[in-house]
């Protein structure tokens, strides 16, 4: 039998994470219910534009991106970290760890549902559960639509036009409608 001291590695450890994010019918792994320690800082960040560093080198590998991205969580503390059942690391986020990269409406007016989709291949639909949010930097507005727990996705100005494009005016705001719930885009 083999000394499981030796078969442990960080590759296979990567290995059995993707497996698992990988697999469609499990989804992410529960990272809201486990509560490990924190273990401190590796120099892991997210740039607004989604990109992510270790210790200011881009990760390329969009594999391992998905991987940490699936777990991923955004503590109360207003902190994000990756979370296993036994470590609990630091990120830095410059803006929201997400980008909604593209959006697809479904129907239209008050049935109508807009699915977005994120850089780490997210699929959400705005509703109750996932809602959607415009915040304003300057003149510029910021859209956000949450992705699970209290982690985001910036929405990008391509997919966001759309949603301008899609708006109806309501008591002189623009907004859209996803999941049975208006969502306000901005003023008329």
């Amino acid at each position: 039998m083999a000394d499981p001291e030796n078969t442990s590695s960080l590759e296979q450890l990567l290995a059995a994470l993707k497996a698992q994010a990988g697999s469609g019918d499990r989804g992410p792994p529960p990272v809201d219910k486990w509560n490990p320690a924190h273990c401190g800082d590796i120099g892991m960040e997210i740039l607004a534009d989604g990109t992510w560093k270790h210790e200011g080198a881009r990760i390329t590998r969009e594999s391992l991106v998905k991987l940490f991205a699936s777990i991923l969580r955004k503590d109360e503390d207003g902190a994000t970290y990756l979370v296993t059942p036994v470590e609990k690391i630091i990120v830095r986020v410059e803006d929201a760890p997400f980008v909604a990269i593209r959006a697809d409406r479904h129907g239209a007016g008050r049935d109508q549902t807009i699915v977005f989709t994120t850089n780490v291949g997210d699929i959400i639909t705005a509703g109750p559960e996932h809602p959607l949010r415009v915040e304003r930097r300057g003149d510029e507005p910021r859209p956000y639509v949450r992705v699970r727990g209290r982690l985001e996705a910036r929405v990008l100005r391509a997919p966001f036009y759309e949603l301008v494009e899609w708006a109806e005016p309501k008591e002189g705001r623009l907004g859209v409608w996803s999941g049975g719930a208006w969502w306000e885009l901005g003023q008329q």
